[in-house]
């Protein structure tokens, strides 16, 4: 069961396959190219090439966190709808992106309470995760 304690998820073959093995790869071309007698071009081609693919591994995890973020954030303003029957529009100006992420893990029950309240106090992301109650668990987010 999903709580504030254990709501942080790895994606093993990202956080413990992909980045070490790309950064282990960018370190030993910067090594390679202080360290070699081969010829320059060749050096930076490695550093280049290896630069490239640590860059897009890192672009790539981005991208997919702020297509979820959009996600999240057309998910909370449809159960606003439900609860309310109003958009949610004139809330979510009042709230930063991290505090509407927060706000996905109440129930509907303590939902509204705790967007005014996140509004009213300006409640941090943490602090909004602890205030939650019966906390709802996100098991889809990469």
């Amino acid at each position: 069961m999903q709580n504030y304690k254990n709501h942080i998820r790895f994606n093993p073959a990202h956080h413990f396959v992909l980045v070490p093995l790309v950064l282990t790869l960018f370190i030993w071309s910067i090594v390679h190219f202080f360290q070699a007698d081969s010829n320059l071009s060749g050096r930076l081609a490695w550093v280049l090439i290896t630069f490239s693919i640590v860059f897009a591994s890192m672009i790539s995890r981005v991208y997919a966190l702020k297509n979820q973020d959009r996600l999240i954030r057309l998910e909370m303003r449809q159960r606003y709808f439900e609860l309310t029957g109003e958009s949610f529009s004139k809330k979510e100006k009042q709230l930063k992106l991290g505090q509407i992420l927060a706000l996905r893990f109440a129930s509907n029950d303590e939902l509204l309470n705790l967007i005014e309240k996140a509004i009213n106090e300006n409640l941090s992301k943490k602090e909004i995760k602890l205030a939650i109650k019966d906390w709802q668990g996100d098991y889809f987010r990469v």
